[in-house]
């Protein structure tokens, strides 16, 4: 017999995308919790089996037509597309377990590069201990990946993500480690401010707690005290020369857009320390020009840093407009504040928006300068001095 020609997976795909809209939408406008639960459980076993076909073109097509027609159905179905992503329920001793990947993100500048790659087994072994004391809750079983992951070495897709997340959950059983020797075949960006993360899957009976914030008398705010505290001594020797700062521990693509939103002032702070230091200036002897650029809408903020008086673009850091922000966000309000924080006292506000030109040559942004024009930054390099921009 023939085989079927690959216009018939086509328009099954097509078929796949109407039923993901349809379940998706009718969960949108459910009014009970129970009907909730017969569209949710619908909607992910529809994805699930996508996610194993690794189709990821048709929940791709979903959820954009979504976004353009349905924001709240589209919530629905990203929701369900990263749970099923992130995890998996698996046997233990014959009982149910449900394994959810997490991450750490670690926010990181420096002016020599930021590490990435393997850890090690005693970093893991480390990592481990704390991780069950101070996050999980006593009893749940831990998988960690050996491989501190930069942006671009994390798995890219929710079908790729999702084969990353199974390879963890099987290894909670055994308490075990993954070796990642295919990332170290994507190398790390370089820049100056950049997030690494901490990858591993975390597994408990169904149904009960996963996270020491779920127990009676803690809070997440007390736990994320108690591991920056000591849960990151492991790593210091690896992040020597390097300014470091860990987010709490949390399920995959929380942590991946916590570790978005976090970066943005993150990389404000380090743009101020890193030219005082550069330059051995203090704060208040540089002035910041901020300035909005819009794609079809607003996209972002530039913030660019020149000495006062001086003509110079000395750095720039961009800020990204995130989920459910756009121009009635007063962002400007709270990077005014960060670096006021900082220590910079001369701060200047373009009215006026800006397109979002980049260098021809190089591709970095352009950033604002008193007069109202984008231009390249100058920074002054050492011969120890990394790229520049700031991720």
């Amino acid at each position: 017999m023939n085989k079927r020609p690959r216009t018939v997976r086509r328009s099954r795909g097509a078929a796949e995308v109407d039923e993901l809209i349809h379940i998706a939408t009718s969960l949108g406008v459910s009014c009970t919790l129970a009907e909730d639960r017969f569209w949710q459980d619908k909607l992910a076993s529809l994805v699930s089996e996508i996610l194993l076909d690794e189709d990821e073109e048709t929940l791709n097509a979903a959820l954009d037509t979504l976004s353009k027609t349905d924001p709240q159905a589209w919530n629905e179905l990203a929701d369900i597309v990263e749970a099923c992503t992130e995890t998996h329920t698996i046997l233990i001793d014959k009982n149910e377990y449900q394994a959810i990947m997490f991450a750490v993100p670690l926010l990181a500048w420096s002016r020599f590069n930021i590490p990435a790659g393997p850890l090690g087994d005693e970093r893991i072994t480390s990592l481990r201990e704390h991780l069950s004391k101070h996050v999980f809750v006593e009893g749940a079983k831990l998988s960690l990946a050996d491989f501190l992951f930069s942006p671009d070495q994390l798995p890219q897709g929710y079908c790729n993500t999702a084969k990353l997340s199974k390879l963890l959950a099987n290894l909670t059983s055994s308490n075990g480690t993954l070796m990642c020797e295919q990332a170290n075949n994507a190398e790390p960006s370089a820049f100056l401010t950049d997030t690494r993360y901490l990858l591993g899957a975390i597994a408990a009976p169904k149904g009960k707690a996963v996270f020491r914030w779920q127990e009676e008398n803690s809070s997440r705010k007390d736990i994320l005290t108690q591991w920056q505290k000591q849960g990151l001594n492991s790593l210091q020797s690896l992040f020597a020369g390097c300014a470091m700062e860990s987010l709490l521990p949390i399920s995959y693509f929380a942590a991946w857009r916590e570790s978005d939103r976090a970066s943005r002032a993150y990389s404000l702070r380090a743009s101020v320390s890193f030219l005082q230091l550069l330059l051995s200036v203090e704060a208040r002897q540089l002035t910041c020009v901020i300035a909005a650029c819009h794609g079809r809408r607003l996209e972002e903020y530039r913030v660019g840093f020149v000495r006062r008086n001086e003509e110079p673009m000395l750095h720039g850091v961009v800020w990204p407009l995130l989920d459910g922000e756009d121009e009635h966000t007063d962002c400007i309000a709270e990077i005014e504040a960060i670096l006021r924080e900082s220590g910079i006292t001369d701060i200047v506000v373009h009215e006026h928006s800006f397109p979002m030109d980049q260098c021809d040559d190089c591709g970095t942004p352009l950033f604002p300068n008193l007069d109202g024009d984008l231009i390249h930054t100058e920074t002054p390099e050492s011969s120890d001095t990394p790229s520049p921009h700031l991720h």
